[in-house]
């Protein structure tokens, strides 16, 4: 298995903590009580020190019962303290690292959704939708693993060491080195082999994210799975993709053999050395028998955690390259960007001109515009035909600014777009496209969706326009039904008519009409073109379409191929010359829709 990519812990962890310095406050209190807990568990243990000390007194006839007595009492007392103020801190802990881990969420949640939602659309036309979810969850997922790495198995850890090994240096120095040493080499040896890993662990992120691409694109593709009946080839396919994740992730696996192996061997000399020193104090009557039993019981305090600081340092990878991902997408810029000081727009007149622009998809040299004029005067209805690919959807893309011309200027009375604010342009204008996706919401909302502040009766007069009345009337949950994941529960024509009702609804000066009767049967495109006409009056219009009896009444046809404009004029001008509009409408005409 052939891995080149490499976590890059900088920047993710720059970025982490970008997220994290909003809530400094509740992550220094949280570090305090952490160190308070801390503090706390080993006051029992001197507490047992003392007690032994004084018990050998005691016996020894040293101190009489009544100060022995006293001393127990004393000790008892702070221990009962110890038992009440640790569920206490325990509770202030968890409740303070919940707040900060929920708002770590909500922030890496925001920026990131935001982020991508603003991105230019080749992006989303290059990433897969389950790729991109999938990311976002692990992502704000990790934040939270990353966050209870840091206060519940590193923190924890190093505070012990800070103070057990102070507490160590009163009872022999050599003790605190052996301490140091031990930490230093156990974790050392556990970030170089986690180290290794890192490749391996963004290896089987991108399998998961590939096989997780695939089921939303299987289940997105359901009826053609269905109809070709292939549902035993896509078994087959998911079978051999998820294998080569298991194998990825089996190989992952492999390292915790060599770092379980390692960290039981350095702890086993770190152990005997903190064994060894102590008892030969002990013997040499260097230190009493309550500092020996303190030494021994404290150990437990250090070596215990590092488990769990291995555990966290697992998880501190396992974040990264989870972080990874979706940081990756916080690294990519909109190839569409607003200039400096943009405005918004406010079209008043709706005329439009594609003046000297060139355009070409990548390096494709198919699929280009190369110097294309056109100019549509206020309340024109003009007409967009041609065969596929020779550049009408490139128009209505450009004219959006889902990608920007790469010579010439596109102009919306008179002023270039490119000076306007995206999403005020966009909010601009109207279209019914060619496919129409809806949201897994109910047909009232996604009508209103175009105009979230239009009235009830406003979203009614939409949908009669639309001819959804009568489909409405039928549902049992009328107008608040559910209309499925993309729209799934309607059929293409109902979909279609609510992407009619919603672009009536948004009520614009500039109106883009993609195939956008294409899927409807024909009573119900005749009862729709014979409103359309009242709809376009007032209103400057793109009309895209294949059947060309669609647009017979366009004040002006433009015919298009390869980029270019090779005919305009109306229809009974273009039909009464030999040409390419001829041509297409006698091949319509004889019952062949070419397109």
């Amino acid at each position: 298995m052939k891995i080149e990519k490499n976590i890059d812990f900088k920047y993710n962890v720059k970025e982490y903590f970008s997220i994290l310095k909003r809530y400094k406050l509740l992550l220094f209190s949280a570090i305090f009580v952490i160190l308070v807990i801390e503090v706390l568990m080993i006051v029992d243990k001197f507490l047992f020190k003392i007690i032994i000390d004084n018990g050998t007194k005691f016996i020894d006839g040293t101190i009489s019962q009544a100060v022995f007595t006293k001393i127990l009492i004393i000790s008892g007392l702070i221990f009962l303290a110890v038992i009440i103020a640790r569920p206490i801190m325990a509770w202030i802990k968890l409740h303070l690292i919940n707040l900060l881990e929920s708002n770590l969420i909500l922030d890496l949640k925001e920026k990131y959704f935001n982020h991508i939602i603003g991105l230019s659309y080749s992006f989303h036309t290059t990433h897969k939708t389950g790729s991109l979810i999938s990311r976002l969850n692990r992502g704000a997922h990790s934040i939270e693993t990353m966050t209870d790495t840091l206060l519940f198995n590193f923190s924890p850890l190093i505070f012990q060491i800070i103070v057990v090994g102070a507490s160590l240096s009163f009872f022999n120095w050599i003790l605190t080195i052996v301490l140091i040493g031990t930490s230093g080499a156990f974790i050392l040896y556990s970030f170089a082999m986690q180290h290794l890993q890192q490749k391996v662990g963004l290896y089987v992120n991108s399998l998961e994210d590939r096989d997780k691409g695939f089921i939303s694109d299987v289940f997105a593709n359901m009826e053609a799975v269905k109809y070709f009946g292939k549902e035993f080839a896509i078994k087959n396919k998911f079978l051999k993709r998820i294998n080569k994740t298991k194998d990825a992730n089996i190989w992952y696996g492999k390292y915790y053999r060599w770092l379980d192996a390692g960290q039981i061997f350095i702890l086993g000399i770190g152990t005997l050395l903190m064994i060894y020193f102590p008892l030969m104090d002990f013997l040499n009557k260097e230190i009493t028998l309550g500092s020996l039993a303190f030494v021994y019981s404290v150990i437990g305090n250090v070596f215990v955690p590092m488990f769990g600081f291995v555990w966290g340092m697992r998880q501190f990878y396992r974040a990264m390259s989870d972080f990874q991902d979706l940081f990756e997408y916080g690294k990519i810029e909109s190839e569409i960007k607003d200039r400096p000081h943009a405005e918004n727009l406010e079209i008043k007149q709706g005329i439009i001109e594609f003046k000297n622009i060139s355009f070409h998809y990548g390096k494709r040299k198919a699929f280009s515009l190369e110097d294309f004029n056109l100019k549509i005067n206020k309340n024109e209805k003009i007409a967009l035909v041609g065969h596929s690919g020779c550049g009408k959807t490139s128009l209505i893309k450009l004219l959006y600014r889902l990608y920007d011309v790469e010579t010439g200027e596109i102009l919306i009375d008179e002023k270039d777009i490119r000076d306007f604010k995206q999403e005020s342009l966009r909010g601009e204008l109207s279209i019914v496209p060619q496919e129409c996706i809806l949201f897994d919401d109910t047909i009232f909302n996604n009508i209103k969706f175009s105009n979230p502040d239009a009235t009830r009766e406003e979203v009614f007069k939409a949908i009669r326009f639309a001819q959804l009345d009568k489909l409405i009337s039928r549902l049992p949950k009328k107008e608040n039904t559910i209309v499925g994941e993309r729209g799934i529960k309607l059929s293409g024509g109902e979909r279609q008519r609510v992407s009619i009702a919603r672009a009536i609804l948004a009520n614009k000066k500039i109106l883009v009409l993609d195939e956008a009767t294409s899927s409807l049967d024909s009573e119900t495109e005749n009862e729709i073109q014979k409103n359309m006409q009242k709809l376009l009056e007032g209103r400057t219009s793109i009309i895209i379409a294949h059947r060309l009896s669609t647009i017979m009444n366009a004040d002006r046809i433009i015919v298009m191929k390869d980029g270019k404009i090779i005919q305009e004029g109306n229809h009974r001008k273009l039909i009464s010359r030999e040409g390419e509009y001829r041509k297409l409408w006698n091949l319509q005409k004889g019952g062949y829709i070419k397109e």
